[in-house]
C-alpha cells in the first residue's frame, strides 16, 4: 500500500504544476451537488445523483480523460489518487494526520452522502490500474507478476466492499446491480490471472448477464456502454470455456481475430499463445513437406509450427472484413516466417561446408536443408507480393473515389504510389528466380516470367497516368503502347499456366482500360493544342519584368498584393562605363633641353690643402 501511494504520488507531483484546470475540473466533480441534502432519510442513494452518470460511465470516462485512451495506467493510478485525496478532504474523512495513519473504513452508518460511494470505487480503481501497470512491466521483470496478482486482490476487495455497501435499502436498484456487475468483472479477472478457468467463467458470465439486462432497460445511450463491455468480455469467456476442454471455443476466438481491431487486452497475448500451442501439438505428428514434386524432412520444430499455421494464415487473410486486419494479418504472416527462415538458416551453416560435395555427387541438387530455405523464402517472398498487390488495389480504388470526389486538406494518392510498389513487387520477382535449386526449373521460372510481364504491364500504366497528368502527350501515348505489347505477350505464352496466372489482375481488363484511355488522351491532346494557338489577353501576361520597367503596360499581376512582390531588379545587374584615360608623354623622347653647365655650381675641393686655404681666406 505504501509503495502504492508512493508510486502514484510522484506521478501526480510530476502533472500537477501544467493542470491547474484538471484540479479544478477534478474539484467539480467531487463538489456536492446543489438541491436537496443527498443522502437524507427518505433518499436513494446512488452514483448517478452525483455526475449524473452510471457507475461503468464514470469508470470508462475516466479511463479515457487521463492515459488509458494510450495505454498510460501510471498516469490513470495517479489521477484516482489525487481524487482519493479531494474526496477524503470534501468529506472530512482523512486517513489520520502527516505524522500517523489511522484507517477508516465506509461503513452504512456513516453512508449520509452518496460520495463514499465514490470514494471506494476510485480506491478499487486504483489498484486495478496499478495492476495493469505491473502487467506491462512484467513482460520484462516476471517478478513483477506476484505484486500485480497482490493489486488485483486488493482491487477485488474494494468492490466486494462497494457490493456490500450497495445491498443497503438507501442505494437504488440500478447502482446495485452495477455494483455487482463490476465486483463480478473484477473477480474474473484475477481467476483469468491465477488460471481458474471455471471460476472466472462464471464470473464473466454473472458480469455479462447484468449488463445485458441493463441494456435493455436503460436509454439508449447507456445501452451502448454496456453492449461494448459485453463485447469486451466474450472473448474472455471463449477463452475460459476452451480451457475447459469446450472445442468449439476455438473456432469462435479465431475468427475473433479476423476483426478490425483483433483481441486487446488481457486476452491478446494469451490467444496468441493458445495458437503456437494447438499448432505445436499437431506439430508432432508432421515430418515431412513436399513442394515443386521433391519431398524435404521437417526436422525443426518452428518451421512444423509456421507450415502447420500457413494454410489457416491465409484463409484467415482471404475472410478479412478490411484492408486493416488484411494488412495486419500480412505483417504476422511474414514475422512468423521471418523467424523460420532464421531458424533455418542456423541450420544452413553446418551444411555449407558439404554443400559443395553434395553438388558434385548429386549433379547439381542441393540439400535438403537449402531446399527447404528455399521453399520458406519462396513463402516470404509471395506473400510480400500478395501484400504489395492488396495495398495497390486499395490505393486504385482511392483514385477512382478520388476522380469523383476530391477532399482538401488530405494527402490524396497519386500513380507515382503505385509505381512504387509494383517497382517492389518486380523486385521479388527477380529474387524468386534466384533461389537455389530452382534454376533449372523451366516451368518455375517461365511462370515467373509471366507474372513479371503482368506486373510489368500495370507498372507502364500507372507511369503513362503520371505523363499524363502532367500533360505529357506522346510520352503517355508510348507507354499505352508498351503496356498493350506486354499484355498480349501474357496472352500468348498463357495457355498451360493459366490456373497459377488466375490470382493475377486480369490483362485482358487492362487492355481494355488502355484502349479507353488513349482515345481519351489523344482529345485531351488535340484540345491542348489548339488552346495554346489561342492569343492570351494582354491584361493576363505576365513576362517577368519588375513593376518599375512596365509603368505604361497594364497587368493583372496577383504577386504585387503578396508577399513576393517584384517591383524593381535586386541587387541590380552590371552595366558598362567608360574607363579612366590612360595618358602616354610621347614628345619627352624628342625634346632637346638647353645646357645648364655656367649656371651650376662646382663645388669646393676637399682635403687639407683645402682646408688651410680655407683658414687664411686663400680662395681659388
Amino acid at each position: 500500500m505504501a509503495a502504492e501511494r508512493q508510486g502514484s504520488g510522484g506521478r501526480g507531483g510530476a502533472g500537477g504544476g501544467g493542470g491547474g484546470a484538471e484540479e479544478n475540473k477534478e474539484n467539480k466533480e467531487n463538489e456536492r451537488p446543489a438541491g436537496p441534502q443527498a443522502g437524507s432519510l427518505g433518499d436513494s442513494l446512488g452514483l448517478e445523483s452525483i455526475l449524473r452518470r452510471c457507475v461503468l460511465q464514470i469508470v470508462k470516462e475516466s479511463q479515457q480523460q487521463h492515459g488509458l485512451r494510450h495505454g498510460d495506467f501510471q498516469r490513470y493510478r495517479g489521477y484516482c489518487s489525487r481524487r482519493l485525496r479531494r474526496l477524503r478532504k470534501t468529506l472530512n474523512f482523512k486517513m489520520g494526520n502527516r505524522h500517523k495513519f489511522t484507517g477508516k473504513k465506509v461503513t452504512e452508518e456513516i453512508l449520509s452522502d452518496n460520495r463514499y460511494l465514490l470514494l471506494i470505487l476510485m480506491d478499487a480503481e486504483r489498484a486495478w490500474s496499478y495492476a495493469m501497470q505491473l502487467k506491462q512491466e512484467a513482460n520484462t521483470e516476471p517478478r513483477k507478476r506476484f505484486h500485480l496478482l497482490s493489486r488485483l486482490r486488493k482491487a477485488v476487495k474494494h468492490a466486494e466492499e462497494l457490493e456490500r455497501l450497495c445491498e443497503s435499502n438507501r442505494v437504488d436498484a440500478k447502482t446495485k446491480l452495477e455494483a455487482q456487475a463490476y465486483t463480478a468483472y473484477l473477480t474474473g479477472m484475477l481467476r483469468f490471472e491465477h488460471q481458474e478457468w471455471k471460476a472466472a467463467m462464471e464470473a464473466f458470465n454473472k458480469c455479462k448477464t447484468i449488463y445485458e439486462k441493463l441494456a435493455n432497460a436503460f436509454t439508449e445511450e447507456q445501452a451502448v456502454l454496456y453492449n461494448q463491455r459485453v463485447e469486451e468480455i466474450s472473448p474472455n469467456i471463449r477463452y475460459c470455456a476452451y480451457n475447459i476442454g469446450d472445442q468449439s471455443a476455438m473456432n469462435e476466438l479465431m475468427q475473433m481475430r479476423l476483426r478490425s481491431g483483433g483481441t486487446e487486452g488481457l486476452l491478446a497475448e494469451k490467444l496468441e499463445a493458445l495458437i503456437t500451442q494447438t499448432r505445436a501439438k499437431q506439430a508432432a505428428t508432421m515430418s515431412e513437406v513436399e513442394w515443386r514434386g521433391r519431398t524435404v524432412p521437417v526436422k525443426i520444430d518452428k518451421v512444423r509450427i509456421f507450415l502447420l499455421g500457413l494454410a489457416d494464415n491465409e484463409a484467415a487473410i482471404a475472410q478479412a472484413e478490411n484492408e486493416e486486419t488484411k494488412e495486419r494479418l500480412f505483417e504476422s504472416l511474414l514475422s512468423e516466417c521471418r523467424d523460420a527462415i532464421q531458424a533455418v538458416r542456423e541450420d544452413l551453416k553446418p551444411d555449407q561446408k558439404q554443400r559443395e560435395h553434395s553438388l558434385e555427387n548429386d549433379s547439381g541438387k542441393v540439400s535438403n536443408i537449402q531446399y527447404l530455405h528455399s521453399y520458406l523464402t519462396y513463402i516470404k517472398l509471395s506473400t510480400a507480393i500478395k501484400r504489395n498487390e492488396s495495398m495497390a488495389k486499395s490505393l486504385q480504388k482511392a483514385l477512382l473515389q478520388q476522380q469523383r470526389s476530391e477532399e482538401d486538406g488530405k494527402r490524396t494518392p497519386r500513380p507515382q504510389d503505385l509505381i512504387r510498389l509494383y517497382d517492389i513487387i518486380l523486385q521479388n520477382l527477380v529474387e524468386l528466380t534466384q533461389l537455389p535449386g530452382l534454376e533449372e526449373d523451366k516451368n518455375f521460372q517461365k511462370e515467373i516470367g509471366l507474372k513479371t510481364l503482368v506486373y510489368k504491364a500495370y507498372r507502364c500504366f500507372f507511369i503513362a497516368q503520371s505523363y499524363v497528368l502532367v500533360k505529357k502527350w506522346s510520352e503517355a501515348l508510348v507507354l499505352y503502347e508498351r503496356v498493350l505489347k506486354y499484355a498480349r505477350e501474357v496472352q500468348s505464352g498463357a495457355g498451360a499456366y493459366t490456373n497459377s496466372l488466375k490470382e493475377l489482375p486480369d490483362v485482358q481488363d487492362l487492355i481494355t482500360q488502355v484502349n479507353a484511355e488513349k482515345y481519351s488522351l489523344q482529345a485531351a491532346a488535340i484540345l491542348d493544342a489548339n488552346d495554346t494557338h489561342e492569343t492570351e489577353s494582354p491584361s493576363q501576361v505576365k513576362d517577368g519584368k519588375p513593376l518599375s520597367e512596365r509603368f505604361e503596360t497594364f497587368c493583372l499581376d496577383p504577386s504585387l498584393v503578396s508577399k513576393q512582390v517584384s517591383l524593381v531588379h535586386f541587387p541590380p545587374g552590371f552595366q558598362p562605363i567608360p574607363c579612366k584615360p590612360l595618358f602616354f608623354d610621347l614628345a619627352l623622347n624628342h625634346v632637346a633641353f638647353p645646357p645648364l653647365e655656367d649656371k651650376v655650381e662646382q663645388k669646393a675641393k676637399s682635403g687639407l690643402t683645402g682646408y688651410i686655404k680655407g683658414i687664411f681666406g686663400f680662395k681659388s
